[in-house]
């Protein structure tokens, strides 16, 4: 009998530590909930917003309209959340160039151009050799017919031996459409 019961004190002791050990059921971070910052929320939204872009792309292809609008609209909806994020978080941490590409990036994806550039100039101003900020300029420079200065953007990206070169090569060569 006093065996069963040194069993069942040990079991109940290795539960209970194990299930403190876990944290609550909302808590993934081991033990930071709620402190998951702006910009990685944001970051996870434009994951999102790309998921549901590839997604409208499929049903394209398909010839489902119906369902790539849908997508596409979510996609608007979760870019807009994350640029409202992207916003916060520069208020909270300012002269970030990571946190201005992603400005700049979902600018550029609901349409603001203008605000696009404004951004990515910024972040180049902190980091000049900023890959993505300078593939993404390139891109958008192509977007508002500005080929010469998207091969300067290109120029700047020669020596780093990266995809980001030659993903905007082959865009201003006309070999590949810009996804983004």
């Amino acid at each position: 009998m006093f065996k069963k019961i040194s069993v069942l004190i040990v079991i109940f002791l290795l539960s209970t530590v194990s299930a403190f050990s876990a944290g609550s059921a909302g808590d993934s971070d081991g033990g930071n909930e709620g402190n998951v910052s702006k910009y990685d929320k944001g970051h996870k939204l434009v994951l999102s917003g790309k998921y549901l872009e590839k997604k409208a792309d499929k049903f394209l292809k398909k010839g489902n309209t119906t369902k790539a609008e849908k997508n596409l609209a979510k996609a608007e909806k979760t870019y807009k959340k994350a640029f409202n994020l992207f916003l916060e978080s520069d208020k909270e941490k300012p002269n970030n160039a990571d946190t201005l590409n992603y400005l700049g990036f979902t600018s550029r994806k609901l349409g603001n151009y203008t605000e696009a550039e404004r951004y990515y100039l910024s972040g180049l101003k902190i980091k000049p050799n900023h890959k993505r900020i300078n593939q993404y300029l390139g891109e958008l420079y192509l977007n508002t017919n500005r080929k010469g200065k998207a091969i300067e953007q290109l120029t700047i990206l020669e020596s780093c031996n990266c995809k980001e070169y030659d993903q905007l090569k082959e865009i201003i060569d006309g070999k590949r459409i810009s996804k983004y």
